[in-house]
């Protein structure tokens, strides 16, 4: 069953925009913070984890990109609650949300690393096209405008990413 973004009376801000269409834009958004987040912990992940000849660039390249992806949590989370409706809540609901795949491995060539953030960027852009679909067909501009940016971030993410497993 899919996850009810309704809110409380008290949190139930204002807006011009049809409850339909926030709902519609909430279950959009939210699974887009639980991959923000899970892809943050994958990056720091690799991160914290790389090796090799090129380790201190990598490591430092990870921080930045991991660092902007931060970034973009509680701007995507606050703009659900500017709708009036939840966001995410706890580790659980990131887990059941997230597309972004965990790596628990004990260790991982520093190339896969590369290879898997620039894939799980990749696809994550993809799926920000599709919630920016879903919030331009709400007229939500604003959420529009947010993953607009988001988006030019995340392809430039992977094209690091791409140039860099180049080697």
């Amino acid at each position: 069953m899919a996850k009810s973004y309704n809110s409380p009376t008290k949190l139930a801000t204002p807006s011009d925009l049809s409850d339909k269409n926030r709902r519609n834009i909430a279950a959009a958004i939210n699974p887009l913070v639980a991959d923000a987040f899970a892809l943050f912990v994958k990056t720091k992940n690799f991160h914290w984890h790389m090796s090799g000849s090129h380790y201190r660039d990598y490591h430092l390249l990870l921080d930045e990109q991991a660092d902007q992806i931060f970034a973009m949590i509680d701007i995507l989370a606050e703009r659900v609650r500017k709708l009036g409706k939840n966001t995410i809540r706890s580790i659980g609901e990131i887990s059941r949300l997230q597309n972004v795949k965990d790596n628990d491995k004990d260790f991982v060539k520093p190339q896969d690393m590369i290879k898997e953030l620039m894939t799980e960027n990749k696809n994550l852009t993809a799926r920000m096209r599709a919630a920016h679909e879903i919030c331009s067909g709400s007229c939500d501009v604003a959420t529009t405008s947010l993953l607009e940016n988001f988006i030019d971030e995340t392809e430039r993410r992977t094209w690091f990413l791409f140039e860099t497993q180049a080697d």
